[in-house]
Parts: C-alpha cells; sequence; structure tokens
C-alpha cells in the first residue's frame, strides 16, 4: 500500500494498528488529495483539515497507549452533508442550512467513530437529497472523476465523485429513490442500499421518513460490506430501525444460489451496450449457481410512480414550513418538485402506503419464488450529460429525470436491499451498472453475488486519480 493509494479500508486500518503507518500520515494524505483533487471534483462542501487531523492525532494516541480499537481505526472517510454531528454545521447542500449547526451527533457517524473512522469534510450533495442528477444551484454540481462532462448522479453525488476521484476510500450516502446506486453506477464504483431500517435514521436529514436509507459507497464490495456493517443495527432512538441482527458474512460459495434476471424492465427499452453487458453477466454467473433464469415480471414502473408519490408527499411535509417562508432559497430544481407536493390528494398518499406491504408480497411471491437474488440494470442508459438535464436549458430534462430512477424506485418502494457494481465499461470509457436485489435483510446474498462478478469480470479502475479526463 502507499499513501496514495491505501488500498482496501481493512487493509489501511491494519496497516495503522501495526504502525506501518500512522493514522496522520493517512489522514494528511487524504487532506491533500481533497484540497488538489477539488477544483476538478467539487466533491466536497467544506474540508475539515483542521477537526480531521486532531481526530488522527487521537487515533494514534490511543493505539501508543493500547487501548481497543475498532475495525477503522484511523482511516480517513468523507460523508454526505446530510450526517449530525455535534457541533458541526450539518448543512444538507442546502443554502436554508448552510449554518445549522447540530445539537448532537447521529447513529451512524457515532458508530464510525467507535469503529475508529475519522472524517475529513462534509461531501456535496443534491440540494435536501433531492435530484437524481446531482446538481445543486448553491454549490455547484460535483463532477464526474471519469470524465466531468458527464452527470455523477444524486442525489449523493459528492460521495460518488470523491470515492470514485480516489479521495477517500468510502463514504456514505442516502438512498430514497436510487440516491446511492445513481452515483455508484455514474462514478463506477459500489453502492448498498440496505434493507429499510437496517441502519439508523436518528440525526439524519429526513426527505421521505417511510423510504430513506443510509449505506455506503465504496471502491470494493468488501469495503462497501465493511461499512455497513459498521453502521447497522438497533437504535432506540430511531423507532424505525428494526431489531435485525447485524448483516450475515460475505460467503465465495455460490452453487446453491438460484438468480433470476428481470429481464422484463428491458421491455421499456435500454441501450444496446448494457442489455450485452447484462448478457455477459449471465453467461459469467451461469456455471457458478444452481440456477439462472429470467424472472416473473411485474409492473414496476406503477411501483415506481407510487415511490415517487410517497417521496414527494412526505418531502413536502418536511418542507411545508420553509416553502411558505422562505422559498426564494431553494434552488429552481428543487423548488419546482417541492411546488407539486401540494397537489397529491391525501387518499392518494394513504392508499401508496396502504397497499405497499401487499405489492411487497406479492414481489417476494412471484419475483423471488423460484430465485434467491434478482439482477436488473440500475438505469435504461448510460450516464447522461449534464447539459442534458440542466433545468432550463434541455427540453430533455424532465424525461431523463424521471428515466434515471425507472428502474430504482420500485426497490425503494418495496424496502428491499440493493447492492450496485458496475460490470463493465461503455465504448466511450463510462461505467454500465448493474443492481443485485435480495429479499428482506439479505443484503449477504447480494453482496456476494457482486464481489463475485468484481473477481471473476477483472473490470477497469473507472477513474484511477493518474487518469482523469479532467485532469491538466
Amino acid at each position: 500500500m502507499s499513501l496514495d493509494d491505501p488500498g482496501t479500508l481493512a487493509e489501511a486500518a491494519r496497516a495503522v494498528k501495526e504502525r506501518r503507518i500512522s493514522s496522520w500520515e493517512l489522514t494528511t494524505a487524504a487532506l491533500h488529495r481533497a484540497k488538489t483533487r477539488q477544483d476538478r471534483l467539487n466533491a466536497f462542501i467544506e474540508i475539515e483539515e483542521e477537526a480531521a487531523l486532531s481526530a488522527a492525532r487521537r487515533a494514534d494516541d490511543a493505539l501508543a497507549r493500547g487501548e481497543p480499537l475498532g475495525p477503522l481505526h484511523g482511516v480517513p472517510l468523507a460523508h454526505k452533508d446530510m450526517y449530525d454531528r455535534k457541533g458541526f454545521v450539518t448543512g444538507c447542500g442546502s443554502k436554508i442550512r448552510a449554518n445549522h449547526v447540530a445539537p448532537e451527533t447521529s447513529t451512524v457517524m457515532q458508530r464510525l467513530e467507535t469503529a475508529g473512522a475519522i472524517s475529513i469534510g462534509r461531501l456535496n450533495m443534491s440540494e435536501f437529497a433531492m435530484g437524481p442528477t446531482g446538481h445543486n444551484a448553491h454549490h455547484g454540481r460535483a463532477l464526474n472523476p471519469i470524465d466531468p462532462a458527464y452527470i455523477t448522479g444524486g442525489s449523493s453525488s459528492g460521495s460518488g465523485s470523491a470515492v470514485g476521484g480516489g479521495v477517500v476510500l468510502a463514504a456514505l450516502g442516502s438512498d430514497t429513490g436510487g440516491s446511492i446506486r445513481l452515483p455508484a453506477a455514474c462514478c463506477g464504483v459500489v453502492g448498498i442500499k440496505p434493507t429499510q431500517g437496517r441502519v439508523s435514521r436518528h440525526g439524519v436529514m429526513p426527505l421521505s421518513f417511510s423510504q430513506d436509507c443510509v449505506g455506503p459507497l465504496a471502491r470494493s464490495v468488501d469495503d462497501a460490506y465493511l461499512l455497513l456493517h459498521s453502521i447497522s443495527g438497533p437504535d432506540d432512538r430511531d423507532t424505525t430501525c428494526a431489531q435485525a441482527a447485524p448483516p450475515e458474512a460475505l460467503t465465495d460459495d455460490l452453487s446453491a444460489l438460484r438468480i433470476g434476471i428481470l429481464r422484463g424492465l428491458f421491455e421499456t427499452g435500454v441501450e444496446d451496450e448494457i442489455a450485452v453487458a447484462l448478457g455477459t453477466v449471465s453467461r459469467v454467473l451461469a456455471g457458478d449457481v444452481a440456477s439462472l433464469q429470467d424472472a416473473p415480471g411485474m409492473d414496476l414502473p406503477a411501483i415506481a410512480e407510487l415511490a415517487n408519490v410517497v417521496a414527494m408527499a412526505e418531502a413536502g411535509t418536511v418542507h411545508f414550513d420553509w416553502m411558505r417562508e422562505r422559498p426564494e432559497d431553494y434552488g429552481p430544481q428543487i423548488r419546482m418538485r417541492l411546488s407539486q407536493s401540494p397537489a397529491i390528494p391525501a387518499p392518494i398518499y394513504l392508499r401508496a402506503l396502504q397497499i405497499r406491504a401487499t405489492m411487497l408480497q406479492a414481489f417476494l411471491q412471484n419475483g423471488f419464488g423460484e430465485n434467491d437474488v434478482l439482477i436488473a440494470p440500475v438505469m435504461p442508459f448510460l450516464p447522461p450529460l449534464s447539459s442534458d438535464v440542466d433545468i432550463g436549458a434541455s427540453p430533455k430534462m424532465n424525461t431523463v429525470v424521471s428515466a434515471m430512477t425507472s428502474f430504482t424506485r420500485p426497490f425503494s418502494f418495496l424496502g428491499l436491499p440493493v447492492v450496485t457494481l458496475p460490470v463493465a465499461a461503455s465504448a466511450n470509457g463510462l461505467p454500465i451498472a448493474i443492481q443485485i436485489i435480495a429479499r428482506p435483510w439479505r443484503e449477504d446474498l447480494a453482496a456476494s453475488v457482486a464481489r463475485h462478478l468484481e473477481r471473476v469480470l477483472a473490470l477497469p479502475a473507472f477513474a484511477p486519480p493518474s487518469t482523469h479526463r479532467s485532469a491538466a
């Protein structure tokens, strides 16, 4: 390992523990990358150099004293600007909360601190986590580390950019309709949307309180899974957090696994390169699993629409007072979306919530009746150009934005765990990613399949620091 490429999270933590490198050195190197790459990534809203170096010194002192060490001891990370830390600003990528100092620390950040991780700053995001493209009227959009002309995906745009751009090994994002999976797909990294209720949301900015999830983006499946394990577990401060056991360990033996391909999604149209990549995935898996077949289809577009109804109705509730009192402080894209919320009738919203359990049961019986995991594309097309989704500048904006989440929203509505993994590169070097979906609480199955594919496909590093197209 080196300071500029510390390997995996486990390797970096082990190097600190074995005193082959100090946390201060690792953190200093990460801060240097954050500052020198900010112009070409715009991944950070704030780089917290002084606080990060102080935490690194404490981590090294704890090691010297022989104190118990967590699995991420001394490793620098960075996270989406929506997780409270006592005494620090949590701005949510907005103007309205730009100076909000958190009175206490969120559960997920407490758990990462207990694991020994260090935060080097607040990452850029779509304003109030609303927007699948990653655009932000106040802080500018985070830039795709592979090619800045293309979007990062959102709303965890800075997380995708910082991890894909090699600044940090992993970062927390959030996912309400695809906000971990889309940036992971666009930036060529791994993302995990956990089962609804797997991770506490105490101290986390709400958007759609019945669909919000906290999860990791990382350079590898193992790193993402380690971070998920570190933040999972019951929390008395969050009544929506389930009393569930930690995620099970990953397995290398897929011989008993039954895999279904959600080929019905293709009927809505996917670009040829995506279809080819899915065919390659099928061929690679076929000899290593018990069965691989087309999965029975459901009306996923209808489920996606229900997910959007719920998300917008609940977001309208969160933002009701600010939209009345400070509408001018929202960016135009977010203000336009929130203005639609009052038009959603209460009976429609309540009906969507009422039928969710029934739809989940039907999906489990149909999709998972003869399958343990399902595979689908993340998007029907490759990452769009930023110019195609600039509000007011592109007539295609509404169509593209709506289509971006058409394959991700259904699984948010159903509360299912999903791992997103890049599986191929397009002709112009952009990542092509898939979703691996499992039954509730079986993140281990989806991640095991993802890790197997990661190994056998020998994927390229989509955005190694030395080859960013935006570099001078």
